[in-house]
């Protein structure tokens, strides 16, 4: 051997190696490898893993000598490989919460009925048709198992569960995966038909006053030597493990209660039964003691079986003691009684009696209900998700998807409940630091995602709040929340509210009315209405220039808004995108115009149209201002919401004479002579003589080649010419935003249309506002 080779082996061998793993086989040649297998700490395979291996072997079918599938035969070999899973069973102590756990329902179902089997269970007959109190021990135990795991089963299979995740597909995987599942389903079925009489089989054995014996690897042992023992050692009051009657009756009752249970959600009456069968396994318990080495019961699910109970069916005694918190809750929410079940909620932050998953459920069962219709649901479902949400970061855990969803639009109400819920879920007296820290850094939260100041301010200012946080801390949430917000044009980006930028105090009422002034920036303009508003609310800022005007058509809606920030706003915002359109500064106009639509878009449709409307005439006046003026037609867009307008005819909007004429002027300009003769609305025709006149003029035009017919439109177009001018030499119109007297704007006359410049240059009178008949 090579030096290489040597230190190959040497390395080799020095490894730790992992002990082979037992193959089923080897049990078969050794009768005492089994108990040595399943004494060591950590066997494998495992216990259950051998009795799947065992009873896989013992079920193969065979294949005769014409390649005929034939069922598995009852050879030696077989009974031996059934045996052995006894064993292991027996071994496991036959403790079904193992065996269910880890077996699948086929293979638990061969199992069991091996056993009723081996214990001498006669074939075909009913369990029900027997005596359990004449039946030798063994032999009614193994039929009590049997029952007990069918309607365990039953139960087991009414719970969702969660699908594991498919790994490759392979089709022979998937064709077994598939024949397993039928054959479940099919064993289920049957379960479910002998279901009634597996629950009478199990309520006969409470009757029962006798200790009862299970099969253990002795006994099983015995049964293989010498089968004829069946009637002699293993029938007797010693033979097998003992079970008293008080551990059996505890596993009997608790698997019976969950049965009916389970039955209860289509028999309410069944409950009763359920109730009953949960709290005598309750007091077998406790006589029992921890002693007990054979009766194993899930003592927290046994616990919420029995408030469940509690609340389904509440005890006879009941007028006499005070009702579960669980009861309450039920009581209201079968009578409708949802703010009796928010004040159980926020006491219940304090004691932190109820469980969150059970508060959880009540919240589910409510969002169902508000799905289904129920918009009144809306309000309680935010309620109660708020009462959850301070449960929740009372004890430390992250606030839930659904409270950000509901509180994504706040308001007045929501800010006061969330409040009062804050405040009488902690009692600062006797409050822990972490609780104090954890209240306080929530309602932090809160202000950093509310974008309305004043909504901040009523968090700020409570009194929670305020003993809560310390000034250092107050300080520096105002300077998180300035910081938090860029600056960005509004006609660009589109904001949810105007109130998301917080007031600073830094600066006197004096010089922020100096800058209010001088501003056409609609984000600084809002800005500085919030730093004032946030200094006094006592006074109107839409009174600090009075050469704020806006038309009084608008005024009466707009003073009228209840909110003194928005009304500042809105009014400010108007009256400089007019005074801005006077100017033709144009670019800002705009910008405060849209500024003041998306403001208004959000609470005022009425406002809404009005911006419009003004957006329309400041196209106009952009249009003739720029591109008009070099003879380039206005686009389709422009002229089809001229158009609309004229036709427009919403009588509770407020309107602007001046923004008619406009239109009218628009459409004389640019040839839309038809448009105006024929489809001008009568009733603004009826209303507004511009608009008369402008359709007049249209039809002059379009007559002139006819000399007939031009004398009586020229004719009337003069009529109506000479009622304008006596009537705007009398009356001025100070509020439309134009100049007073129509004589006044003669410098304003554009080059007319050739064939009516002889007939109207003498007039000197149609000085409509930049009409320029091209």
């Amino acid at each position: 051997m090579s030096a290489e080779a040597a230190d190959r082996e040497a390395a080799t061998s020095s490894r730790p190696c992992t002990p082979p793993q037992t193959c089923w086989f080897e049990f078969l040649l050794e009768e005492s490898l089994l108990e040595k297998h399943l004494r060591k700490p950590c066997p494998d395979p495992a216990p259950v893993q051998l009795i799947v291996q065992f009873l896989e072997q013992a079920s193969k079918p065979s294949v005769n000598e014409q390649n005929q599938v034939q069922p598995p035969p009852d050879n030696k070999r077989n009974r031996i490989l059934k045996l052995l899973a006894l064993k292991v069973a027996a071994h496991l102590k036959w403790d079904l919460d193992i065996l269910e756990k880890s077996l699948s329902v086929p293979v638990l179902n061969m199992l069991l009925n091996e056993l009723l089997c081996i214990s001498k269970v006669p074939p075909g007959t009913k369990h029900v048709d027997m005596d359990l109190a004449t039946l030798p021990p063994t032999t009614a135990m193994a039929i009590l198992l049997y029952n007990r795991w069918a309607i365990r089963t039953i139960v087991q299979s009414s719970f969702p569960v969660k699908q594991a995740k498919p790994g490759p597909p392979q089709l022979s995987v998937m064709n077994q995966m598939q024949q397993e599942k039928e054959l479940t389903e099919n064993i289920l079925k049957v379960l479910k038909e002998q279901a009634a009489d597996s629950i009478l089989v199990l309520e006969a054995a409470l009757k029962l006053n006798k200790d009862l014996y299970v099969h253990t690897m002795r006994t099983l042992d015995l049964l293989a030597v010498e089968p004829g023992m069946v009637n002699g050692e293993t029938e007797s009051s010693t033979a097998g493990l003992k079970i008293k009657t008080e551990e059996m009756q505890c596993q009997v009752c608790y698997d019976l209660g969950a049965a009916y249970f389970q039955q209860g959600s289509t028999n309410s009456a069944v409950y009763e039964n359920a109730r009953e069968k949960f709290f005598r396994t309750k007091e077998l318990i406790a006589e029992i003691g921890s002693l007990s080495l054979h009766c194993t019961i899930d003592e927290k699910r046994l616990a919420g079986y029995c408030q469940a109970c509690d609340v389904l069916v509440p005890s006879s005694d009941s007028t006499s003691q005070q009702l579960t918190p669980y009861s309450q809750v039920h009581i209201c929410l079968r009578s409708g009684n949802y703010q009796e079940v928010i004040q159980i909620f926020i006491e219940d932050n304090l004691t932190f009696s109820l469980p969150v998953q059970f508060r959880q459920s009540v919240l589910r069962e409510l969002f169902q209900k508000a799905q289904q219709g129920n918009e009144a649901l809306d309000e309680i479902c935010f309620k109660v998700c708020a009462c959850n949400t301070v449960r929740d970061i009372l004890e430390g855990r992250t606030i839930s998807v659904q409270f950000n969803q509901l509180f994504l639009r706040p308001n007045r109400e929501k800010i006061d409940f969330l409040l009062e819920v804050c405040s009488r879920s902690i009692n600062l007296e006797k409050a822990s630091d972490c609780l104090k820290g954890n209240m306080a850094a929530f309602l932090k939260n809160v202000c950093l995602g509310l974008e309305d100041l004043q909504y901040v301010f009523m968090i700020s200012s409570h009194e929670l709040f305020i003993t809560l946080l310390k000034d250092e801390e107050r300080k520096l949430l105002v300077d998180q929340m300035r910081k938090r917000s860029p600056r960005v044009n509004l006609c660009i980006k589109p904001v949810t509210s105007f109130y998301d930028i917080p007031a600073s105090a830094s600066v006197n009422i004096g010089q922020l009315e100096h800058q209010l002034i001088l501003s056409v920036d609609p984000w600084r303009i809002r800005q500085i209405l919030i730093e004032l508003h946030g200094m006094t609310s006592e006074r109107q800022f839409w009174t600090v220039s009075n050469k704020w005007e806006i038309p009084s058509v608008y005024s009466g809606v707009i003073l009228g808004i209840k909110d003194s920030l928005t009304r500042d706003l809105v009014y400010i915002l108007m009256a400089k995108g007019l005074h801005c359109s006077t100017v033709k500064d144009f670019s800002h106009a705009k910008q405060l115009f849209a500024a003041c639509l998306e403001l208004v878009t959000e609470f005022s449709p009425k406002l809404r149209q009005v911006m419009l409307n003004e957006m329309l005439l400041l196209d106009i006046h952009t249009h003739e201002a720029g591109t008009g003026q070099s003879g380039e037609r206005p686009p389709s867009d422009l002229i089809s919401r001229v158009r609309g307008y004229l036709e427009m005819r919403l009588p509770d909007i407020p309107l602007r004479q001046v923004v008619a004429e406009e239109c009218v002027a628009f459409m004389l300009n640019w040839r839309e002579n038809e448009y105006l003769t024929l489809q001008v609305p009568a009733f603004l025709l009826q209303s507004n003589p511009y608009v008369k006149l402008g359709q007049l003029l249209a039809a002059t035009c379009k007559e002139l080649p006819g000399p007939k017919e031009s004398r009586r439109t020229a004719k009337d177009l003069w009529e109506v010419v000479v009622q304008i001018c006596s009537v705007s030499s009398q009356h001025k119109r100070g509020n439309d935003g134009r100049v007073s007297l129509i004589k006044q704007r003669e410098s304003t006359l554009g080059i007319m249309y050739r064939y009516v410049l002889v007939c109207f240059c003498q007039l000197q009178v149609f000085a409509f506002s930049k009409i320029y008949i091209l």
